[in-house]
């Protein structure tokens, strides 16, 4: 059996006062995970930003591609999907539990310089990758100088 443990000096944690503390302290630094009605999760994300525009990634691993929803409105990205609890083998019993199943969301405001309705999705290898394309009229341009003479 495995017993829940200190983490400031690793003895079994007997006391229900204490546990109730350990699990506490467990819970703040967990980042990501909230624990409201509906269990949210927010998700890693990198940004990256070149000429052409906006690539963000964010980590959505176990879950279906078919049940993420990517909505833009009102200048405003969501990302939104839920990972459903694994089920357990008949007679078994989970003793931990890091990989949080529920709702996975994250908003980000997009900027003006992105064209909303060119956004592209790709979900590969538990990767949400997602393409913003600039709108043209925002991208650099080069101006030639000319030379009288």
């Amino acid at each position: 059996m495995l017993n829940a443990r200190h983490p400031f000096n690793n003895a079994a944690v007997a006391h229900p006062l204490l546990r109730d503390f350990d699990f506490l302290f467990r819970e703040l630094a967990s980042p990501g995970v909230r624990n409201d009605a509906e269990r949210t999760v927010t998700p890693a994300a990198d940004i990256v930003e070149a000429e052409s525009g906006i690539t963000l990634r964010v980590d959505l691993p176990g879950h279906d591609a078919k049940a993420i929803q990517v909505k833009v409105e009102d200048g405003v990205l969501t990302v939104r999907s839920e990972r459903k609890e694994d089920a357990l083998p008949e007679g078994s019993t989970l003793r931990r539990q890091e990989r949080a199943p529920g709702v996975y969301a994250r908003q980000f405001r997009l900027p003006e310089t992105v064209d909303s309705a060119r956004v592209e999705a790709r979900y590969d290898n538990g990767v949400l990758t997602l393409t913003l394309p600039r709108r043209e009229e925002t991208k650099p341009r080069v101006v030639e100088v000319k030379v009288q003479g």
